[in-house]
């Protein structure tokens, strides 16, 4: 059964040059056949101009916006019923040795379906009457199958477009197919490829290996080709890297069976940070006289390693401030002797809503120890936790007073001095000395103790 968008195209394309000439390709194809939802995305291609196509469909009323074109590619996208729509001209392409982007021609069904990247996306569907063809006569054998293969010799495929080796890894553990013979090999010898991708593009199929449950499989195979040398080289040394008594893994195992330790919904942002949660071990490694193994810093180097990594992948900033946040806070749980109300006040003022994803990685990581490792129990921590966050939230742990008071006050110009004061006045909210919103006591405060800030030699 066609996806009702593709069906209202078939119904207006009745009686044109496209009627019996309009093929629906790739994933909304494979995964009904595989007995998996379509998505919501669709992919059409036909030998006639799709530009002219989507000009047809935008005028019958179907769009919601207009035709968006790419006239180089013989492209155009739609969206109809909230579906974004591909339309494709059947094509050829060639590529230049420096770069992705091919030099296309019109072509035939069958040499669009070579250009693709794997036999199972290249089945189509002829959408006027429902017909699926297997023009390279081998997708649905490997539909069947469930083995993943290259239309054309691999080193051909990874080398025009070389995003697709990180698809294959993200295909193989999305679907559950096996590597055809020789195509694991070809990624290796043509990994370097990767560096003409941009970082965007890489992070695109990063984000979507890890928000499926395979994820930790995905990133493995990731190492395991070397391709993740030329994403994050900084993980390379963590293979091998042993943790001493508490763990029976090194830090790569460790890091993926925390990874598989998460909830099923866990957000992107908590995906990542227990990627990245020890990826300072290796560097902050050292072996005390005793012979034991310690980190000791490896959260702050590991929050500057964050940064930098997913700086480099082309985050957001906010979602890069996040998770090198909850990367530099993972262990200050496993740190404290007993749990006060202001150990939760300040994990409430440092992390916010963010909480409970930190919670949520500091128990995947303490599920990842050694079997018999005495484990951290967050029951109660989670229960003083929300009972402080209800009596005092985060919006309530800021200083009384406003800069200019504070100034008024001590009697200094805006400055580092300021910025001071205000936290110290925020922690003492936090110990409970003086209450949320109360400037008087702030004030009295700041009165009794201005020589912290301004000593009698200067204003510091």
């Amino acid at each position: 059964m066609l996806p009702d968008p593709v069906l209202e195209i078939a119904q207006i394309t009745r009686g044109t040059p496209f009627e019996n000439d309009l093929y629906l390709v790739g994933g909304a194809v494979r995964d009904p056949l595989l007995g998996l939802p379509a998505g919501g995305d669709f992919d059409l291609v036909t030998t006639h101009d799709a530009l002219a196509l989507a000009e047809l469909l935008w005028l019958a009323g179907l769009s919601s916006i207009p035709p968006v074109t790419y006239p180089r590619f013989g492209t155009a996208m739609l969206v109809i019923q909230g579906a974004n729509i591909e339309l494709v001209t059947a094509r050829a392409e060639s590529y230049d040795e420096s770069s992705r982007k091919p030099t296309v021609k019109p072509a035939s069904l069958l040499e669009d379906a070579l250009r693709r990247d794997f036999t199972v996306n290249a089945l189509m569907i002829q959408i006027h009457n429902g017909t699926l063809y297997d023009l390279l006569g081998t997708g649905q054998r490997d539909l069947r199958d469930r083995v993943l293969r290259t239309p054309r010799p691999p080193d051909e495929t990874f080398i025009d477009d070389p995003l697709r080796m990180l698809r294959a890894v993200r295909f193989r553990w999305k679907l559950g197919f096996t590597p055809a013979p020789g195509l694991w090999e070809s990624i290796r010898h043509n990994r370097e490829r990767l560096g003409i991708i941009s970082f965007e593009r890489i992070r695109d199929e990063l984000v979507k290996m890890l928000l499926h449950p395979t994820a930790a499989d995905a990133l493995d195979d990731l190492m395991q080709v070397g391709l993740m040398e030329l994403i994050a080289p900084e993980f390379l040394p963590m293979i091998g890297c042993e943790q001493g008594k508490w763990h029976h893994l090194d830090v790569w195992d460790h890091t993926l069976l925390v990874f598989r330790n998460l909830p099923s919904d866990a957000p992107l942002e908590l995906r990542l940070a227990a990627l990245f949660h020890d990826v300072a071990k290796p560097a902050t490694r050292t072996i005390d006289p005793n012979g034991d193994i310690r980190f000791f810093g490896h959260e702050t180097e590991g929050e500057a390693m964050t940064i930098k990594i997913l700086t480099r992948w082309k985050f957001p900033t906010a979602i890069i401030h996040r998770v090198a946040s909850l990367v530099q806070g993972h262990m200050r749980l496993g740190s404290m002797e007993k749990f006060t109300a202001t150990a939760a006040r300040r994990l409430v003022r440092d992390f916010d809503a963010d909480l409970p994803l930190l919670l949520d990685l500091v128990e995947a990581d303490a599920a990842a120890l050694r079997p018999g490792v005495r484990m951290l129990d967050l029951s109660p921590i989670r229960e003083r936790i929300e009972q402080v966050a209800i009596a005092t939230p985060a919006a309530v742990i800021q200083a009384p007073l406003t800069g200019e008071q504070i100034m008024a006050i001590l009697k200094v110009p805006a400055g580092r001095v300021v910025g001071a004061a205000k936290r110290d006045l925020e922690e003492l909210i936090i110990t409970g000395e003086i209450q949320p919103g109360d400037a008087d006591a702030a004030s009295q405060w700041l009165h009794e103790n201005a020589d912290r800030y301004c000593p009698p030699e200067g204003n510091g």
